[in-house]
This record gives structure tokens, sequence and C-alpha cells, in this order.
């Protein structure tokens, strides 16, 4: 039986467009094992199982910016701008795609898409938890500016004439 681990881990496919987790329909054609012809085909016989939440097509400039970020590209020949896939997207594709492979993969899929929000949920924490401790030492650092402020003024104040205590001897001639 051939290993379902796909070659390339799944989150590292990934990518943010428009704000959204997206996965690109080249990249889910080879975890599925099909042609992103054939994937697009079927994507277009099913239109009703895709709405926008599921699967956008990318824009021009979109595509642009996306294969100029890849130095090493394999977009050849590709006359439409590719269409992206949410995690919903991509495991109503595997519905789709109805084969043993595709099946498989969606588990990997969506197991992607959940550790990466688990990991941007704990940034989130972990980001908020950095903001209280900086408005803790913000404080902290008022107090602190607060005493050595006082403690320079009290060393350039001029000291007070002294008093004397205790009894004054008369000068002796």
């Amino acid at each position: 039986m051939k290993s379902i681990q796909p070659e390339v881990p799944v989150d590292k496919l990934i990518i943010e467009i428009r704000g959204q987790k997206v996965i690109l329909d080249s990249d889910l054609a080879g975890l599925y094992e099909v042609e992103t012809k054939r994937l697009n085909e079927q994507v277009k016989r099913n239109q009703e199982r895709f709405p926008e939440d599921f699967m956008f097509q990318l824009s021009a400039d979109e595509f642009r910016s996306l294969k100029s970020q890849f130095a090493t590209s394999s977009w050849g020949g590709r006359r439409t701008a590719p269409f992206v896939f949410t995690e919903h997207g991509a495991l109503m594709l595997a519905s789709v795609l109805n084969s043993p492979r595709a099946v498989q993969m969606s588990v990997y899929v969506v197991r992607a898409f959940i550790n990466l929000r688990s990991y941007m949920s704990q940034y989130k924490e972990l980001a908020q938890k950095v903001s209280e401790i900086e408005k803790r030492l913000a404080k902290h650092d008022e107090t602190f500016v607060a005493l050595v402020t006082a403690i320079k003024r009290m060393m350039n104040e001029p000291s007070p004439a002294k008093k004397e205590i205790g009894f004054k001897q008369p000068d002796k001639k």
C-alpha cells in the first residue's frame, strides 16, 4: 500500500491571501494525486459546493505577487490565475474527487489547518501576556524614574546650616 504521508508537509503549503488561510489548487492536486486541470474541472462541475468562503480565484495582481515570492517556480504554462481553497473548500474538494487518496489526504489537510489555528491561538495568548508585562513594567518604570528624580533633587539641594547642639564653652583669653 502506498504511503499516505505527503512529500511536503501540508502546513508548508498553507498561505495567507485576503486574510484567509488557503492552499493553491496545484498544491491540492499534488496532494490528491490528480492533475490540476482535472481538479478544476470537478470544481466547475460542482460549483454549488464551492461558495466564496470555500474557494476563490486569485486576481492577476495576487497571482503575479505570488509568483514573485517563489524564486524557482513551477508555474510554467498556466494561462489563468489559480484557485485557492480554504480548509472547508479543501475538505469539500476531497468529497467531489471521491478517490481513496483524496479522502486520506483530506484528513492531513484538515489537521494542518487545525494545527495552524492552534499555533495562531497560542501566539495571540503570548502576545497578550507580553503586552500585560509591558504595561506593568511601564508602571514600575514610572515609579523608578520618580524615585531617581527625588534622590537627585535631594543630592542637589544645599544642606541646611548646622545647628550646634550642646553647651558652648566660653572663649579663653
